[in-house]
Order: structure tokens, then C-alpha cells, then sequence
């Protein structure tokens, strides 16, 4: 009997890195991406959000000159080179729309200089995205030099996505699960501004309009959308009404804009008309302020 090995204490559940990180642990990891940042947002004093969604291939305008001035010097670049022409029309692609990084980065400027003077305890409609490069990082580059705070939820990806350096770093988060990034994006947001990109900005445009269109949400979501230029040959939004596929009033549930200013004056109106001028008796008492659904 005293040579019996003794039996030493079992893990705690909450420290049991094996299930933690099984199938059986899902619904934990779940649960914690929704009160991980929930406590953070808590901690930060952020009332509520405006996110910004766009192309993250977009770079600065000095980034992009520098590129195809670069490609354009003598010797550097041979015309008969089939890949090097192509990398010079993309640089130069690269060029024309840099200038929506620039436009990001002053409308999120404009729109921080704003809110950092509202009155109240918290931070209100706080410059979102998604964390990463292109109009992302404008977003958050603005919000921060117009002296705010500004959030990044970043998702983990097969590929390196590494947050841009202008999130507050206590607001830098990082998701596995697209749902509940998708959640954090939707829920505290009091408007969108989406300006040209890919897939995934077409995604969030259009599940948030869903939303918009069969009054899921209980609180006025403005949506604006940024360069007519890109988006009326991406989307031709009439046809969608001519087909009757859509409502004609649904062309309501976005704006479209063409310069930071005009950007602005719309969120600026918007934000003031429905979530300032008539605030919840208990607003500074709720954070963050989730935007209610529907009740069934």
C-alpha cells in the first residue's frame, strides 16, 4: 500500500486547455467572445460605435505614388515584359484608389473631432473597423489623430492579418469566429459608412441593409455609402427596382456621398436627429448601448 503512486489534483474546468480548445468547448469559446469584449467596451467607457467597412488593399497616396514613380523610372521598368506591365497598371491602379484611403482617414477625422467634444460620460459613435490595412487602417489613422479612441476588431485568418498600428490599444480585439465579430459590428453600431471593396464589404453592406429593410433593429442604423464613382458600376441598385426584386423605398436606407464633408454633414444630422436630441432616460447608465431588436 505505501508504494501506490498518489493521485495529484485534477485541472479546473476553466484551466483545462484540452477541452477548452475541443468540440465540447465550443459553446465556452463562443461565450467568450461575446463577454471578453463586452467587459472591455465596459472598461473603456464606449458607448456605442460608427464602422467603418472597406477594401483593405487600399494604401496611402504617398505609399502608391512612391510605387509608380518606382516603376516608372528610367531602367527599371521594361514595357516588353509582360509581368512588369502588369505590375505597373496595377501600381497605377493602386494610385487612383488610394484616394478613397485618404478620404476614410479625413472623414473619420472630421467625424472623431466631432464626438470627442459631446457631452457626457461615455464615448460616443467611436470610429470601428475591422482592424487591419487599406481603408481600415484610414479609418482608425483619422479617428486617432483627431485625439479618440477608436476600435479594431481584427478576425484570425489562414494568413497573417496583423492589426494596423492606430487602434487604441485597449480596444484591439481579435476574433476566430466571423459570427461574432459580424455581432460586435452590428450591435453598437449607430451607423455605417462603407467605401469601395470586395467580398467582404459587399457582405456586411448588404446583411446590414437586410436588417435596415425587415426592421430587425429597433434603433436607426444610417447607412452611407461612399463613392458613386465605384459603387453605381459595382451595383446598379435601379435595376434591383426595376425588376421589383426591391421596394423603390428601399433606396432610402442609404445615402451616397462623394466627399469626407458631404459624409459628415449626413452622419452628423443622422446621429444628432436619432440617437442625441432624444436619449434614453437611462443612456449614461447602459454601456454599451446595444442596439435593441424587434420584439417578437
Amino acid at each position: 500500500m505505501a508504494n501506490e503512486p498518489t493521485l495529484g489534483p485534477a485541472p479546473l474546468a476553466y484551466e483545462n486547455n484540452g477541452f477548452l480548445n475541443s468540440p465540447d468547448g465550443r459553446i465556452l469559446r463562443i461565450l467568450a467572445e461575446y463577454n471578453e469584449p463586452l467587459s472591455r467596451f465596459r472598461k473603456e467607457r464606449i458607448q456605442d460605435t460608427v464602422v467603418f467597412f472597406g477594401s483593405a488593399r487600399f494604401h496611402p497616396q504617398s505609399h502608391a505614388e512612391s510605387a509608380v514613380q518606382l516603376l516608372e523610372k528610367p531602367g527599371s521598368y521594361n514595357p516588353v515584359v509582360a509581368a512588369l506591365r502588369a505590375q505597373l497598371d496595377r501600381a497605377r491602379s493602386d494610385l487612383r484608389m488610394a484616394r478613397y484611403y485618404e478620404d476614410a482617414r479625413r472623414l473619420a477625422h472630421l467625424l472623431t473631432d466631432w464626438t470627442v467634444h459631446l457631452p457626457g460620460k461615455r464615448h460616443r459613435f467611436v470610429v470601428t473597423s475591422g482592424g487591419g490595412p487599406g481603408i481600415m487602417e484610414a479609418a482608425n489613422r483619422g479617428a486617432r489623430e483627431a485625439g479618440g479612441k477608436t476600435i479594431g476588431l481584427n478576425i484570425r485568418l489562414p494568413y497573417e492579418q496583423m492589426p494596423n498600428a492606430y487602434i487604441t490599444p485597449g480596444l484591439n480585439f481579435e476574433f476566430h469566429y466571423f459570427f461574432m465579430r459580424k455581432f460586435w459590428f452590428a450591435y453598437l453600431a449607430k451607423a455605417l459608412v462603407i467605401f469601395p471593396g470586395g467580398f467582404g464589404t459587399l457582405d456586411e453592406l448588404f446583411e446590414l441593409l437586410t436588417l435596415a429593410q425587415t426592421d430587425k433593429l429597433a434603433k436607426k442604423i444610417l447607412v452611407i455609402i461612399y463613392g458613386s464613382e465605384y459603387w453605381n458600376r459595382v451595383i446598379n441598385f435601379q435595376a434591383l427596382v426595376d425588376a421589383g426584386t426591391i421596394a423603390p423605398e428601399d433606396l432610402d436606407l442609404f445615402r451616397m456621398v462623394d466627399t469626407p464633408e458631404d459624409g459628415f454633414r449626413h452622419l452628423r444630422e443622422g446621429l444628432t436627429k436619432f440617437h442625441l436630441e432624444a436619449p434614453h432616460p437611462k443612456q449614461e447608465d447602459t454601456a454599451p448601448g446595444i442596439a435593441k431588436t424587434r420584439p417578437p
